[in-house]
């Protein structure tokens, strides 16, 4: 049946969810047929304190509020209503990180995002003790650094949690954590569908001759399953959302997400065999495992679905970042002919002239490390475009190197899960802001991988949407339909998308790309070592 967006609102039917990503924070209000009817947003920057990238407490509230009122603005001049209730409500942020609480809930260090990779040594010890790949971003990772260095605070930790844990707990005064989160702070046992015990049992008995006066388990939040109540918002929790006093008490919210949850469920890719591609700021892929992988990979993250399934990740910290510049430069050039064009009109241009490129680009090459790319094994990122006198170098090879190069590190991950580990996917969907332009990143990804892309109407909805979808399945599963049942049948209801298959000369073409891009790395260390 068709809703009436106001009545839902009005009744308080519709549901929310926010999603604090790298450079926006966005909301969307979706009806009981998972439509969406209202959207805000706010955009944001990381900042670079003491060497460690980081948002503040203030530029998190401040933003969150800023976004709600966006929201809310866009209700007002839609339905002429302001929002008093809702059905439930669905936080989700970028994953990992490291956020250490006393017990008087001050934070202890500044909040050290996802991006920094100062952790390699606690990373590389922590893998080998654990005989299982853990990546530099975890929490665990963060945790154990700060151990290693010997810093003050990590005696006084009385909670430990990711952002969207930290902004759940504010709203609900709960410490828990969706089991997707959860999975990227310590490992996750899928049969418990919580912290991996014999893990956490190495972990004490690593750091015991410190003395420290709480073991892990006292720190971490609780691991909850998708469809498992949260908590309710409270009033403080209400006002520290909503500034201006309408939005009520009460409402349920579900286990808070990370980013790479809310992208499995917006691409209905929870089953075993599914995968998708999110592809923004950062990047990432998720590939829903039939089996245990035969050995660790460095490159290869094992996280797991928001209801506990295991998922092999492929995360790399630059996607879109150096594309945008480049983008903002041929802007300039506008600006100074005189002409005014709209920056949307500019990407669809400049991506459209892409797919007339070389498979290869022509030889050129372009690495878009703004930050430092764990996968292919940088602390520290030169953002760099490369080329010899004899290489075809016209606007089309450029814009095709530039996203060959935002997808070139993801590549050279998947290569191990499909080469060495021989995994088998059904089907691989994508998200983000990369496949805005229609058909152009998903066939040069589908080059990359060298498999069938498909791509959602609701590709620009994104995580936002996912997580108000999780809010939904807590509230609207009457049959009690496992999560991948009810996004088949009652959010997705079949549909699958439009698929983009590679032809023989984009993967190949793609194939001799990555290897000149393997090649020529020693000349992005080389940048790296060099201080301007």
């Amino acid at each position: 049946m068709a809703y009436d967006p106001k009545s839902v609102i009005e009744n308080g039917r519709a549901v929310l969810g926010i999603e604090l990503g790298s450079t926006r924070i966005k909301a969307a209000l979706i009806d009981p047929d998972h439509n969406p009817i209202a959207q805000g947003s706010h955009t944001w920057e990381n900042q670079l304190k003491d060497g460690l990238w980081t948002y503040s407490i203030e530029s998190i509230w401040s933003g969150l509020q800023d976004c709600y009122q966006s929201l809310c603005n866009n209700v007002r001049a839609e339905y002429g209503i302001e929002i008093e209730n809702l059905a439930a409500i669905g936080v989700s942020a970028m994953m990992h990180g490291y956020m250490p609480y006393d017990k008087n809930g001050n934070i202890l260090v500044p909040f050290r995002t996802w991006r920094n990779t100062n952790t390699a040594k606690a990373a590389a010890e922590l893998s080998e003790l654990f005989v299982f790949n853990i990546p530099l971003r975890w929490s665990i990772s963060h945790l154990y650094q700060a151990i290693l260095d010997n810093e003050k605070h990590v005696r006084d930790i009385d909670f430990l949690t990711t952002l969207a844990g930290y902004i759940h707990w504010q709203l609900t005064d709960k410490k828990v954590l969706g089991v997707g989160d959860a999975s990227g702070m310590i490992p996750v046992d899928p049969a418990t569908k919580t912290y991996n015990a014999t893990m956490v049992k190495k972990f004490d008995k690593l750091i015991a001759a410190k003395g420290y006066p709480w073991k892990l388990l006292d720190i971490l939040p609780e691991s909850l399953d998708a469809g498992q109540n949260a908590g309710v918002l409270t009033e403080k929790g209400a006002r520290k959302l909503d500034i201006k006093g309408h939005l009520k008490a009460g409402v349920p919210l579900c286990p808070p997400e990370g980013d790479a949850g809310t992208g499995m469920v917006a691409t209905n890719a929870v089953r075993p065999r599914t995968g998708n591609v999110s592809a923004g700021t950062s990047s990432f892929s998720m590939i829903v495992l039939e089996k245990d992988l035969k050995k660790p990979h460095e490159v290869v993250d094992i996280v797991t679905t928001p209801d506990g399934s295991p998922v092999a990740m492929v995360h790399c910290n630059n996607c879109t970042s150096d594309i945008n510049n480049w983008v903002s430069l041929f802007n300039e050039f506008n600006e100074i002919m005189g002409v005014n064009a709209d920056m949307n009109k500019i990407f669809t241009n400049l991506f459209n002239v892409a797919l007339k490129g070389d498979p290869d680009c022509g030889g050129i090459i372009s690495y878009n490390y703004i930050s430092g790319e764990p996968v292919t094994g940088f602390a520290e990122g030169r953002p760099l475009f490369v080329r010899s006198a004899t290489d075809k170098f016209n606007l089309a090879n450029f814009m095709r190197t530039l996203i060959n190069g935002a997808v070139g590190v993801l590549k050279i991950g998947n290569d191990v899960l499909f080469e060495e580990e021989k995994i088998k996917v059904d089907r691989i969907t994508c998200h983000g802001g990369l496949f805005t332009t229609p058909g152009v990143g998903q066939r040069i990804l589908a080059a990359a991988l060298n498999s069938p892309i498909s791509s959602m109407d609701t590709v620009g909805e994104g995580g936002p949407w996912g997580m108000a979808i999780l809010a939904s399945y807590m509230v609207n599963n009457k049959k009690k339909q496992s999560l991948a049942e009810f996004l088949d049948d009652v959010v997705f209801a079949g549909n699958t998308g439009t698929s983009i298959s590679p032809t023989p000369e984009e993967v190949a073409g793609f194939n001799a790309y990555i290897e000149n891009y393997k090649q020529c790395l020693p000349i992005e260390e080389a940048a790296v070592k060099f201080k301007s």
